[in-house]
């Protein structure tokens, strides 16, 4: 038992598990990192919205084996999706639902073709981890499956969300 570490308490998802501060609450705190932010991906018809780690890299059971293009006629007839970055981070009651950003995007699996912008999705990601929601482009549907989702993931950290994550979701 001398190099095993007991696992760290984690707070709801998270993707990386390395802590850049270790705890001590110093140097680097603050900092940008992707420690607190996970991809959770919307399926608008099934109205079903799940954490997909994966999706940190493009990589998620939903975005595999797809050819992802800019051009919405490559996947006509696919089925909607949204890719919402969501960033946890702490506040003296405790941790909450920080950034909130949705993405656009579209999949055909008969066509095995997508489409994506992957710079609003690297753009949407930054502005998650900069604490910032930006969710108005989403339908009012889609909308409610993300809060149900927030919600019955952790009621205390939606309780403590900004009241503008709360009037944008409603």
């Amino acid at each position: 038992m001398s190099n095993e570490q007991k696992p760290k308490q984690k707070v709801g998802f998270t993707i990386i598990k390395d802590d850049p501060t270790d705890g001590h609450g110093g140097y680097g705190v603050g900092s940008l990192s992707l420690e607190h932010v996970s991809p959770v991906i919307l399926d608008v018809e099934e109205k079903i919205a799940r954490v997909e780690i994966g999706a940190m890299h493009a990589r998620s059971d939903t975005e595999r084996g797809i050819k992802f293009t800019t051009n919405r006629e490559d996947s006509e007839g696919g089925k909607p999706y949204w890719l919402i970055w969501v960033t946890i981070d702490h506040k003296a009651e405790g941790p909450y639902y920080a950034g909130v950003t949705a993405c656009e995007m579209v999949i055909n699996r008969e066509k095995r073709r997508g489409y994506k912008i992957l710079a609003d999705h690297v753009n949407k990601m930054d502005k998650s981890m900069k604490r910032q929601i930006i969710v108005e482009q989403m339908d009012d549907p889609s909308k409610e499956v993300l809060r149900d989702f927030l919600q019955s993931h952790n009621p205390e950290m939606w309780e403590r969300s900004d009241s503008k994550l709360h009037e944008d979701l409603a």
